[in-house]
């Protein structure tokens, strides 16, 4: 799939561009809206507008935190081994105890940083943001280009602002599945015992549901 970026400065305009396309077959979970306008976002109830929280890098440095938790850990206990600090009446326990809180805290950090920081994939529009404007983002598959074009010239406030490669949305889950996992884009994350459906696939209530995967924007 391929993601297509916008710049606006009318929110009340993109409201009517994400009628349209999803008028013309696409799904409400391809198209968001990036404001920091929460408050005007919110006064337009169809506008699907990227979640506060995604807004945020707190996925990346957190993951970044997580890493180095691990190595810290990994430090701790190559240090107490190698010092023979383990020949002691509790032995290893409160070393692996301070691994484990060495972990958990530079985790957490990585996290808080992430939270105070503006989401990396979206570094880019960061300016024109805080000049007051909103980034609307599409993802399509390529026979649903020609909805997109077709839409554009109703709105020509809307101004294209690049491409760029865009996160799955499709997914299925099956009911029946004792196991309760699921599959995302299959084969590209695929997921034993979890049918799959492409974006363009027909939904089949009886089996499966399909929605936005949280946190891949």
């Amino acid at each position: 799939m391929k993601r297509h970026y916008f710049i606006c400065e009318d929110l009340t305009d993109l409201e009517s561009f994400q009628r349209e396309l999803e008028d013309g077959g696409i799904l409400t979970q391809q198209i968001h809206v990036l404001t920091l306008d929460t408050a005007a976002a919110d006064s337009h109830e169809h506008i699907h507008e990227v979640h506060t929280f995604m807004k945020r890098d707190v996925i990346h440095a957190g993951e970044y935190g997580f890493a180095a938790g691990v190595v810290a850990a990994a430090a701790v206990l190559l240090v107490t081994y190698l010092a023979g600090w383990y020949q002691n009446p509790l032995g290893w326990v409160p070393f692996i105890f301070l691994a484990i809180i060495a972990l958990g805290f530079l985790s957490w950090e990585g996290g808080f940083i992430g939270f105070q920081t503006f989401n990396r994939r979206f570094a880019e529009f960061k300016g024109e943001l805080d000049r007051g404007s909103h980034v609307f983002f599409v993802d399509l598959t390529g026979n649903q280009e020609p909805l997109l074009q077709r839409a554009m010239r109703h709105h020509p406030s809307a101004r294209p602002a690049g491409t760029g490669r865009a996160r799955p949305i499709g997914w299925c889950a099956p009911s029946t599945a004792s196991s309760g996992c699921f599959g995302t884009n299959c084969p590209e994350f695929p997921t034993p015992g979890a049918a799959c459906l492409s974006p363009d696939a027909p939904i089949h209530a009886s089996s499966c549901f399909r929605g936005n995967l949280p946190g891949l924007y």
